[in-house]
């Protein structure tokens, strides 16, 4: 363990990073903090092996505890060298030489990481990959607007889909609603990207239009890189965001609310499309 070679000159981005978000339904402008995640690339001997979504602090343990848990090398004698890089599309890599041994035997058996995880970005072999999903998100219309006053109704139909999340408390979910507030379905499963493609192709099969959906998660990059991707323009998330994903709802045009906390939320882009706010307020005693 301490043969390994660290070679960490790159700046790597702080963990968190403040946006300016609007209350509601007070309507006020304040700072908030939302963790940032970048894309990393864990390569062998200088040849990209897989991309993850992480939190940019300790990435050569990372990489460490990932070449071991996931088999490429027995333990970490075999590692001889760690370096992160700056990479493209705003990512970095972490390169590991390892031994020829296990570098021949990786070369083998190319890993696929997506059927396990389903999360868009994990099982990209490289940070190249990314771009191209992307290309494929056009700026989304402003077609759809969400009355308010249906805000906990569908929080109300995202807990009731949880059908075996209450047996089990181990799932996430999403409902889709369409823009009057009208419940048109949704999904559930233990991964919350699973969830997530499941009420797509609900969405898809059913050729539901001008859906708005409710998930029971953090919108991370890959939850709105999947809604932006189908059309989806507006996203309640019940907890937090993550700074690339506030970035790409920016850029796409959707409108992205989370911390949906009964009577209260964080709209952090694309306000425009929520009407009649003054509904989420609690109704008062006579």
């Amino acid at each position: 363990m301490n043969n390994i070679k660290e070679d960490s000159t790159v700046k790597i981005p702080e963990p968190n990073v403040p946006v300016e978000v609007v209350k509601i339904p007070s309507q006020e402008k304040v700072k908030d903090w939302v963790a940032d995640e970048v894309p990393v690339a864990i390569a062998y001997n200088g040849i990209s092996h897989a991309v993850l979504m992480c939190t940019p602090l300790n990435l050569e343990e990372f990489a460490l505890g990932f070449s071991v848990t996931e088999g490429i090398v027995p333990d970490i004698s075999e590692i001889f060298d760690v370096t992160v890089e700056e990479g493209s599309c705003g990512g970095l890599v972490v390169d590991l030489e390892i031994s020829q041994q296990y570098f021949l035997a990786l070369k083998g058996r190319r890993r696929s990481m997506a059927g396990r995880t389903g999360c868009g970005i994990c099982g990209t072999e490289s940070l190249e990959m990314l771009e191209k999903p992307l290309l494929a998100i056009k700026p989304l219309a402003n077609t759809t607007q969400f009355n308010m006053k249906s805000y906990h109704f569908g929080f109300q139909k995202l807990k009731e889909i949880q059908v075996n999340g209450q047996i089990t408390g181990a799932t996430h979910s999403v409902a889709i609603l369409d823009h009057n507030g009208n419940f048109l379905g949704g999904a559930e499963d233990i991964g919350r990207h699973v969830a997530m493609d499941k009420a797509i192709g609900m969405m898809l099969k059913k050729q539901w239009k001008n859906p708005v959906f409710f998930i029971s998660s953090r919108a991370s990059y890959e939850m709105i890189q999947k809604a932006a991707v189908c059309g989806v323009e507006i996203v309640f998330a019940v907890s937090a965001p993550t700074n690339r994903a506030v970035n790409l709802a920016k850029k796409v045009g959707l409108t992205l609310v989370a911390f949906c906390r009964g009577h209260s939320a964080n709209v952090y882009c694309n306000p425009q499309r929520l009407i009649n706010i003054d509904a989420m307020k609690p109704v008062e005693n006579p």
